[in-house]
């Protein structure tokens, strides 16, 4: 991450923490005579403990407070100096990679599909993780790390892990997320 980047999240931490929010990422592109200024938010999540249940995502209302904050600070520092700039702030998509402990705590009751260092895939239900494994509970004719079907649940260490993505699912109805109703 470049220096701009890393002074915006340290500028911006502090601000945004008593919101239970905080910075995933920051992108600063030229964009003609401005720059573009793209800010990730994502909830806190502690790591202190397991996390089994579902975390609900970052809300509209959340990411415009966060939004508010973010601008009347980058504004009050100077840290983005005297060139124009234009601010874009959201959350993480479902496509984003799990890289972090946190990414995978946020996801926990969620479908996920893993690869692990030895080339053997894992796809299943997220159940628990913590801040040193997870623990993905194969869905029927899934698979286990291996390759055969079984629904025993499999702890994994996080450096076993080489990628890891949220696969969306489609359902008619009810609650696909755990996180609350479903339109």
């Amino acid at each position: 991450m470049a220096g701009a980047e890393r002074t915006i999240i340290e500028t911006l931490a502090p601000k945004l923490e008593p919101l239970g929010i905080l910075v995933e990422d920051v992108t600063v592109v030229p964009a003609g005579k401005r720059r573009l200024v793209r800010i990730l938010l994502d909830r806190i999540v502690a790591m202190d403990t397991a996390t089994t249940e579902p975390v609900a995502p970052v809300t509209l209302d959340e990411v415009a407070e966060a939004t508010r904050v973010i601008s009347d600070e980058l504004d009050a520092t100077n840290v983005m100096g005297e060139q124009p700039y234009v601010l874009e702030v959201s959350s993480p998509g479902t496509d984003r990679p799990l890289t972090e402990p946190r990414h995978f705590a946020r996801n926990v009751g969620r479908l996920v599909a893993i690869t692990l260092d030895d080339g053997s895939k894992i796809a299943g239900r997220l159940t628990s993780a913590d801040a040193t494994e997870i623990v993905v509970t194969p869905e029927q004719g899934g698979t286990k790390a291996g390759g055969h079907a079984s629904a025993e649940p499999t702890r994994l260490e996080y450096p076993t892990i080489t990628s890891a993505k949220v696969q969306v699912e489609f359902t008619h109805g009810g609650d696909t997320d755990g996180v609350g109703e479903d339109v």
